[in-house]
């Protein structure tokens, strides 16, 4: 069975509103993944989120994706999804958009897409779908089906076992909803292909883990936006290495890359789940109220966090910023 769309044209025209906003965005500033605050007994934080996300929001990404990958979309039951959206909405305060995450099969996804629409949300980030392959045709009818349940606009996401033909995007690109592209393959073969494929106006961004490693060679097939998790923890080196290269300052760029950039991946690729756990384990080290991962990932032990305290402090003192002292964080 295929679903019919039918939009209004008060849903066209939020929909060219928001993806003018998420454009002009992309083109200022990183795109802000959040990490999502937990305590240390494993529940959820909402107080300490707050006060985390206001202190990224006063660096002026370009929008905030809140509940992704980053901010352990995973492991949120609905009502954790639903009350961590509705915070970013109020933090956020219409400034910037707020592009929430959502995930699974259809029908889960749906349910999430509801609930970020019911919360404020101005768009959704459509996550690759959960454990199993699939033919182009089912990824192309995965995302018209939740088209037709939501009025937002929706970003497709293609990273691990989803990945779009240029036939493919063709025809997700006329889903009327559809706005846009996150890639995490990094193979720059197809990404061209995809957007010369894709209509004028249709968005992409550059989704690899650490970003800002291939973020050159994204921009020379047409994508310079990226998301930044590096953004989480010092946004002051990811604006840094976001300015440098939009400049054209070729210097910097190589340094951040050499020095920090590379050392932290390489400290991210030891253990599975790290592109997220170090990310979160950085901004405790500079005194963020972000807390544990929860499992299946794992925080980093002694010896990791020791190179990461490396790693970050050289990455801070090339930017001229200073790792502030790390609060304990307390169960409540």
């Amino acid at each position: 069975m295929r679903f019919v769309m039918r939009f209004s044209a008060e849903t066209e025209a939020e929909t060219e509103d928001v993806t003018q906003r998420l454009r002009d965005g992309m083109a200022g500033g990183v795109l802000s993944f959040p990490l999502t605050s937990f305590r240390d007994d494993g529940g959820l934080d909402l107080e300490s989120y707050r006060t985390y996300l206001t202190a990224q929001l006063e660096t002026a990404p370009g929008a905030v994706f809140p509940a992704c990958g980053t901010g352990e979309f995973f492991s949120l039951d609905e009502d954790e999804y639903r009350a961590v959206v509705a915070a970013t909405v109020e933090v956020a305060d219409g400034r910037l958009p707020v592009v929430a995450g959502i995930g699974y099969g259809w029908a889960q996804a749906l349910r999430f897409a509801r609930i970020a629409e019911a919360a404020g949300a101005d768009a959704l980030l459509v996550l690759p779908h959960y454990l199993v392959g699939a033919p182009q045709d089912g990824l192309v009818e995965q995302l018209r089906r939740i088209a037709a349940g939501t009025s937002l606009p929706l970003i497709a996401y293609q990273r691990g076992q989803v990945a779009f033909t240029a036939h493919s995007l063709r025809r997700i690109a006329e889903i009327p909803t559809l706005i846009g592209l996150k890639d995490g393959h990094s193979d720059l073969d197809r990404l061209q292909r995809l957007t010369l494929a894709a209509p004028d106006g249709f968005l992409f961004f550059n989704g690899a883990s650490t970003a800002e490693i291939q973020a050159r060679a994204y921009a020379t097939v047409g994508v310079p936006a990226y998301s930044s998790a590096v953004h989480a923890f010092a946004p002051e080196i990811a604006d840094a290495f976001f300015s440098a290269l939009r400049d054209g300052d070729d210097a910097v760029v190589h340094k951040l890359l050499r020095d920090f950039y590379v050392p932290l991946v390489e400290l991210r690729d030891r253990v599975p789940g790290y592109a997220v756990s170090l990310v979160k384990a950085a901004a405790r080290l500079r005194g963020l109220p972000v807390g544990p991962v929860r499992a299946p990932l794992t925080d980093p032990g002694q010896a990791d966090l020791a190179d990461l305290e490396t790693v970050l402090d050289d990455g801070l003192s090339l930017v001229g910023a200073v790792r502030r002292p790390a609060r304990p964080t307390q169960a409540r």
